[in-house]
């Protein structure tokens, strides 16, 4: 099996791609290569170091590496046959908003030429590949003539609000009209906005989510951009990453486990108002911590963030054996389990422990 993961080398790319050549499976199907595809390919990167098993010299045993913009590059990639294209690479919502062009560029029109490389690969004989479309919980908004429902799912009438939402809509019909022709396999996991993310803050309107806790844990100053009272619905980077895989691997039918019709799957939620995120990380890690987050609300960026909804009915993703984070504590914990040289102090309390 021959997988490409777009976005390969950003944050979600990378997790993906390290799940896979731990289990260098899919559904059952053994990987005979990873093909990472990105603009930017960081220089000693460990997946693109990956080993193969007992093996003593580094070099690219399983990975390939493709780098340059996606839509100059697809030849390139489906020069050998793809059996499956997990598709990460998008421009993020605040970009999309101050530069229409750039987001319809890198979202809407890199993507159909992907959905064409795919569809060129099954005319002409080859396996009809499975496409992975990762969407957003951007594709919904609040209409003035229709409101959200107080629950929403996947049969819910997108109304996005935002260019970034709008794009990722107008892909996720595309994905499913090249599916109904039968030119490929295709799957839509809408993400919820994924928190706590490692490293440097994004151009995303979210990516406060991750700030606000990421940066105080490391002993640096944070702004919440939107008032505390605000609901939002998170996914932690496991349970990020399970969901993707999940979907790809995921066999057609109506039974257990199975992937049934055309619909998207919403990756479940977790809903939290960011007055109890900011709690959390008071209990979690003490005042001193809390205090470097500073309110000062951004209108902008509240505009985007408060039209996608909050409050998500499950039961598809559940049906696939998925599960919302148990807690914004566990949410934390996990990042802190996961990236603690990211910590000033090393590491968080236990549970229960006395705050510093």
């Amino acid at each position: 099996m021959r997988i490409v993961i777009t976005g390969g080398f950003g944050f979600l790319g990378r997790q993906v791609a390290d799940a896979l050549l731990r289990r260098r499976t899919l559904g059952g199907v053994s990987i005979d290569r990873l093909v990472l595809a990105d603009r930017f390919v960081p220089a000693g990167s460990p997946v693109a170091a990956d080993l193969s098993p007992g093996s003593s010299s580094r070099g690219y045993p399983m990975v390939d590496v493709v780098q340059g913009d996606l839509s100059e590059r697809l030849d390139e990639i489906f020069a050998r046959p793809v059996d499956v294209v997990i598709h990460l690479a998008s421009a993020v919502s605040s970009e999309c908003e101050a530069d229409f062009d750039l987001g319809m560029s890198a979202n809407l029109d890199t993507t159909r030429a992907l959905l064409e490389a795919a569809r060129a690969q099954s005319a002409a004989g080859g396996p009809t590949p499975r496409v992975v479309f990762s969407s957003s919980v951007a594709v919904y908004g609040a209409d003035p003539a229709l409101p959200l429902p107080p629950v929403v799912g996947e049969s819910t009438l997108p109304t996005p609000q935002s260019s970034y939402g709008t794009q990722k809509r107008v892909c996720e019909q595309l994905v499913a009209e090249y599916t109904r022709r039968g030119f490929l396999d295709g799957r839509v996991a809408r993400l919820m906005t994924v928190s706590v993310r490692p490293g440097k803050p994004n151009a995303a309107a979210s990516g406060f989510l991750s700030g606000v806790i990421r940066e105080p844990l490391a002993g640096l100053p944070a702004t919440c951009p939107v008032s505390p009272d605000l609901k939002v619905a998170l996914a932690s980077p496991r349970r990020t990453v399970e969901g993707i895989l999940r979907i790809a691997e995921a066999e057609r039918g109506s039974g257990p486990g199975e992937l049934d019709g055309g619909l998207p799957v919403n990756l479940p939620a977790l809903t939290v108002t960011v007055a109890e995120m900011l709690d959390t990380l008071r209990r979690v890690a003490g005042d001193a911590v809390a205090d470097l987050v500073t309110v000062a609300p951004d209108p902008a960026v509240e505009a985007i963030v408060g039209s996608w909804p909050a409050v998500f009915d499950n039961g598809r993703a559940a049906a696939l054996g998925l599960e919302a984070d148990e807690s914004f504590e566990s949410v934390v914990r996990a990042y802190a389990e996961d990236h603690p040289a990211a910590l000033a102090a090393g590491e968080l309390p236990t549970a229960g422990a006395a705050r510093p």
